[in-house]
């Protein structure tokens, strides 16, 4: 749903809305406790005082009210002695309700009578002294009500049959009560606004440190590994930030380690590579002169001459190869971007390396794309020698541009790669099948070809087909 309200996921957040709860909860349990005890405390004032006056008034009457032998005569009481009563009751914000026999009076301008009084209210006034809240017409009232009582002659606490009800408005109370809920809800607010700007700055100080701990592990990841924090105090983070610091030394240490081995290791491969061309030219050399005698020797010797020959050149493909690997992990390969006629350059490919009445080319006349002519005939030969040396035939060499840039597609027909080894197909030295004989590569070729595509800022990419395997070079526009 859109309108859900999402939950903060950020550290941040969750630190502000945490802070902001407790402040919140707090301050509105302090209020609502506040509010409570400052209201139970005005009300009971409220309702003792109105109570004391009642009792106060009814003990003070003199009127002769009840049976004969209570302590007054027994006379006529008249109904200017009943409002009299009434009246002493009343007051501002009053209404009484005097009830003796079939008698009843209000006081002046009275709105409420016995019908707003609740009968079990009733019943019990006529026992004691009796008191409750209550809304009428949604407004607040104290009802109090009781029966006169009145000592006997022997002594004796007998009801005398009047009864009355005083009706206290508690509209004062209600409204004092009013302002306070607003003063509440009003220091609420600011409370709240308080919490939030010190949440935020309480935030800011905590995640500042972790904020600069993700940029120094950023950092760290973009190959700054000389970056370090300072750090300050001994709290949590401080020892983080510690931590980090000792990590990152340790890992500046491994990689500078890292480094200068493999530094060594591309040294020793290219001067070993290097060594081992001067041979391997008067070994050729002598191959050839050898190749033009094997059909006059003996069998034996013929069979011993074809097998140092096939040998020594794939000697020569793996010393090559390592060669290009070395100046390529070096970085010292300069791209020299040229317009190139793609059809003429892959024709060419193949004719030099005679793989052309074996490999079918299907390139639009006049494609031309600026490419590395050198760099885009090793792409070419390498995944061409792929397909031919471990696929089967017919294979195709396509080419053609789309809005991205140039792709090159190389397709054989053969049994196609296991799906499981695509993922492994370029790299070093990595062959499909581990008994496949000596002589058929060296298992750089697609490596290499990989790293001349990326370095035109392009792609390779394999996936089988039916039949078949398929390579794609796709070189963008430059």
């Amino acid at each position: 749903m859109t309108g859900r309200l999402r939950r903060p996921t950020g550290l941040r957040g969750r630190l502000v809305v945490t802070f902001i709860l407790v402040a919140v909860t707090a301050s509105a349990l302090v209020a609502g406790i506040g509010y409570q005890l400052v209201r139970r405390a005005l009300l009971d004032r409220a309702e003792n005082s109105a109570t004391a006056d009642v009792r106060d008034v009814l003990e003070r009457i003199s009127l002769p009210v009840g049976t004969s032998d209570l302590l007054w005569p027994p006379s006529v009481i008249t109904d200017r002695d009943l409002e009299d009563l009434v009246d002493s009751l009343g007051g501002p914000d009053r209404q009484v309700i005097l009830e003796y026999g079939d008698q009843e009076r209000l006081s002046a301008g009275s709105s409420l009578g016995l019908t707003d009084v609740p009968a079990e209210f009733r019943r019990v006034a006529t026992t004691r002294l009796v008191r409750q809240r209550m809304l009428i017409h949604d407004q607040p009232w104290l009802l109090i009500g009781t029966q006169v009582h009145r000592l006997t002659g022997s002594g004796a606490v007998r009801p005398t049959g009047m009864t009355v009800y005083v009706f206290l408005s508690l509209r004062e109370e209600e409204g004092v009560l009013v302002r306070l809920r607003i003063a509440l809800a009003q220091a609420g607010g600011i409370t709240l606004a308080i919490a939030l700007t010190v949440a935020l700055v309480s935030a800011r100080s905590v995640l500042l440190p972790v904020r600069r701990l993700g940029e120094a592990a950023r950092a760290l990841g973009a190959g700054r590994l000389d970056t370090r924090l300072p750090v300050h105090g001994q709290d949590e983070l401080a020892r983080l930030t510690a931590t980090f610091n000792d990590t990152a030394s340790a890992l500046e240490q491994t990689v500078s380690e890292l480094r200068a081995l493999e530094a060594m290791s591309r040294r020793f491969v290219a001067d070993v590579s290097h060594e081992l061309r001067t041979p391997l030219t008067a070994m050729t050399a002598v191959t050839d002169m050898l190749t033009e005698e094997a059909d006059r020797l003996p069998p034996d010797a013929g069979k011993a001459v074809d097998l140092v020959v096939r040998e020594i050149n794939r000697l020569r493909i793996l010393v090559e190869n390592l060669i290009e690997a070395s100046r390529l992990d070096s970085g010292t390969v300069v791209l020299s971007r040229d317009n190139v006629d793609i059809g003429v350059a892959l024709a060419d490919c193949l004719e030099i390396r005679a793989w052309t009445g074996r490999v079918r080319l299907d390139v639009p006349p006049g494609l031309s794309f600026s490419v590395d002519p050198r760099r885009f005939d090793v792409i070419v030969a390498n995944l061409t020698g792929n397909a031919l040396s471990h696929g089967a035939p017919p294979v195709t060499v396509s080419a053609r541009t789309t809005a991205a840039g140039l792709e090159v597609r190389v397709r054989d027909r053969g049994k196609g790669i296991p799906r499981h080894a695509l993922p492994h197909v370029f790299d070093r030295f990595f062959k499909v099948e581990a008994g496949r004989a000596r002589g058929e590569g060296s298992g750089l070729g697609l490596a290499i070809a990989k790293a001349n595509a990326e370095l035109h800022g392009g792609t390779i990419e394999v996936r089988v087909v039916d039949p078949g395997t398929l390579f794609t070079v796709r070189i963008p526009w430059p």
